[in-house]
């Protein structure tokens, strides 16, 4: 008999030394009870990604689901401003406490943890996917039917973090009908894939813009070609979201929670089944 090297994947002995894959899943605090977990990403930025996660939330509370939302961009936080949440979180002897929204969605930010808002969040890789571990493993979710969470863009140190840390059922992928969108696409379709994390569909932000007084609808990004690319990919679309002032709005007023639309809610129906 050989002498062992300790290498399994080039071994066909059956031995008792021999071990399983090593898993990085985290549990979540003890006073945590949590359905889904669906992850909101994108390949690259400004595609309204932030956006797609706070209706995504909100469109479920509707259906009186108990929501929680966990923002994960660490540099550069926005679901507080979304939501208009400025107090801070608080702790307990068990957990860090969720700030409620004002119709009840429990939120998770990194903005909610800083002295100031506006103060930069200047940290290396490393120490930002610690926190977003800690918003999993320290934060009381409790009695939640969904936890989105709302990631950074691109296939870094903290989506990383996420897929292998926390038990995500599945994620979104957030678009535009750029061209270059295709390659971004399967950017963030190949990640899921090699960390085996289902894809729920994709949502395309600023698809059309609706003229409000004759109702045709403009490609002012160009012609969508979101149906191609899914097909590709064999991923459903979930929604179109259209280039709505309203919307913009209403995040810069944090009043998220008063936008008028269905656009997400079959999306949502899907996610829940």
């Amino acid at each position: 008999m050989s002498e062992c090297t300790h290498d399994c994947s080039s071994c066909s002995s059956n031995c008792e030394s021999r071990n399983e894959p090593e898993s990085f899943i985290e549990k979540p605090n003890q006073m945590s009870k949590i359905g889904k977990v669906i992850g909101v990403v994108s390949g690259k930025g400004g595609v309204g990604k932030t956006l797609v996660s706070s209706l995504l939330a909100v469109s479920m509370q509707r259906m009186d689901k108990n929501v929680g939302l966990m923002d994960a961009d660490i540099t550069g936080p926005s679901i507080p401003k979304a939501f208009g949440i400025h107090t801070k979180a608080e702790g307990c002897e068990f957990g860090i406490l969720p700030v409620k929204s004002k119709m009840g969605i429990d939120v998770m930010s990194i903005n909610l943890l800083l002295e100031n808002e506006s103060d930069p969040v200047v940290w290396r890789g490393p120490v930002i996917a610690g926190v977003v571990k800690q918003f999993w493993t320290d934060v009381i979710w409790k009695d939640i039917d969904c936890l989105f969470v709302d990631m950074p863009p691109g296939t870094g140190d903290v989506p990383l973090t996420v897929f292998q840390s926390i038990p995500i059922d599945g994620i979104v992928i957030v678009t535009s009908p750029q061209e270059l969108v295709s390659m971004i696409v399967e950017k963030a379709v190949k990640m899921a894939k090699l960390m085996n994390i289902p894809i729920l569909g994709i949502v395309e932000n600023m698809s059309y813009f609706e003229c409000p007084d004759c109702g045709k609808r403009h490609s002012i990004y160009g012609e969508s070609h979101i149906a191609e690319i899914a097909s590709q990919y064999g991923i459903p679309v979930l929604a179109q979201l259209p280039i709505d002032p309203e919307l913009a709005k209403h995040c810069d007023q944090g009043t998220i929670e008063l936008f008028e639309g269905d656009w997400l809610n079959d999306a949502v129906e899907y996610i829940t089944k």
